[in-house]
């Protein structure tokens, strides 16, 4: 009978049984007659142990010869042990090196940001950076299967388009057979007409901002899911943030334990989030609570870093503040029936100080109001006529968020900078690798 070629993530099924794995040499150390090899493969981490009596002499000088991140063969008996990192190790009995490594560039001493970020096609392979994109991949799951599940259709929205969504200052241009296109800020105005044709649509894809960054909140290149929903409303938005949050932070709780174990993540910290309410304070009452608080901050002004991470601190868990500002908002957004010059628009501050992860509103229905905003944001109009016959034929109330995947990768994983939530980050200095 033939040995079975399995991954780690299969070791469970196999206790005692003879297979092989195919990976990577994590670390390794030696012992007298023993040699003890890390193996990964992309599913886990497991112990192999080659013990010189038991094994043929080329089997013996293959495990003398190995380096880290050599690719490896390894074949041997699986057996359970309590002792072993994941509960498994593997008696080795056959090893054929594929390909020795020469001496990897990123060692066990301790390496600058710069340095890792160009290696970041090797640096993904360590536990950490492991981690952090097994939560990533989780969580995008979470969130087609939360809108999948809710009768949402995908709508894809293009990547270059003729004029901003969210400001002219932040716009990536590029020429366009003559003329000149843009990469896109959002997928917003795509999705609205959209919902006018399927009623719950969102999309899902790469957004950009050449905003002059370099906090470590910013990228250049960045994922967002932005729901779209007919007839919904400013508070029934609310309640969508609401539930998306609680559902797809609980779903990353429940799949991802031992990724968050190894990244050492206060689990604590993010349980609150799956348990609604979450609390809401209108921007006025932000405002004065701020100013309580020892925050300059005046009415008007959009909130700093630290004005957030002083508010968020308050709560254990999301925090909505609603009703901004118009003037400090985007053009498209629905005026507050009971004070004309504030928005119903909404940001959702993560917990811990990590910041805005969601910022949404109900949408202008109003033909006239949006000609007026597009005039005042000094827009190009014939960039928007398209745009405008949403209103032209059959106008409704509708409302949709934003919410950018790395920063809330960032929070869940508890890492400092958006540069570990993207697999390849962009930032304004950096296009390599």
């Amino acid at each position: 009978m033939s040995r079975p070629v399995i991954t780690i993530a299969e070791l469970a099924t196999h206790v005692d049984q003879e297979v092989t794995i195919r990976g990577w040499v994590y670390n390794w150390r030696k012992k007298g007659k023993l040699r003890f090899i890390i193996l990964r493969d992309g599913f886990g981490y497991l112990q192999c142990v080659v013990f010189r009596p038991e094994v043929d002499e080329r089997v013996w000088e293959t495990a003398v010869e190995l380096t880290q991140e050599s690719s490896v063969e390894v074949t041997g008996v699986v057996a359970a042990d309590d002792r072993a990192q994941g509960g498994f190790e593997l008696k080795v009995s056959g090893l054929e090196a594929i390909h020795i490594s020469p001496e990897f560039p990123i060692g066990k001493k301790d390496h600058g940001p710069d340095f890792l970020l160009n290696h970041r096609h090797l640096w993904l392979r360590s536990k950490r950076q492991h981690a952090i994109m097994r939560v990533r991949s989780e969580l995008e799951f979470a969130i087609r299967d939360f809108f999948q599940s809710r009768d949402y259709t995908l709508i894809d929205s293009p990547i270059l388009t003729p004029a901003a969504c969210e400001g002219t200052s932040t716009l990536f241009e590029t020429e366009y057979f003559g003329d000149t296109a843009f990469l896109s800020q959002s997928g917003q105005l795509y999705l609205e007409p959209a919902a006018a044709a399927l009623g719950k649509v969102y999309c899902f894809g790469p957004t950009f901002r050449a905003e002059k960054s370099k906090t470590r909140r910013h990228l250049t290149e960045f994922w967002m899911v932005e729901p779209e929903v007919a007839w919904l409303r400013f508070d029934g938005l609310l309640d969508l943030c609401e539930e998306f949050l609680s559902n797809i932070v609980a779903r990353v709780l429940d799949r991802c334990a031992d990724d968050l174990d190894r990244l050492e993540r206060d689990i604590s910290k993010l349980e609150p989030t799956t348990q609604r309410p979450y609390p809401r304070l209108d921007y006025a009452e932000a405002i004065t609570k701020l100013q309580e608080l020892g925050s300059d901050i005046q009415f008007g002004e959009d909130l700093g870093g630290d004005d957030e991470t002083t508010l968020t601190e308050l709560y254990d868990r999301p925090l909505l503040i609603t009703r901004w500002p118009a003037d400090i908002k985007a053009f498209y957004m629905q005026p507050d029936p009971e004070d004309p010059s504030r928005a119903l628009a909404v940001d959702v501050l993560a917990p811990e100080g990590y910041g805005e992860i969601i910022g949404g509103s109900e949408r202008s229905d109003s033909l006239e109001h949006l000609e007026r905003q597009i005039a005042a944001h000094e827009l190009p109009r014939e960039s928007f006529e398209w745009y405008l016959d949403i209103r032209r034929y059959g106008s409704f109330p509708h409302s949709g968020y934003g919410m950018g995947i790395e920063r809330c990768v960032a929070w869940i994983c508890g890492i400092s900078h958006l540069r570990e939530a993207s697999p390849y980050p962009r930032l304004i200095n950096r296009l390599n690798p």
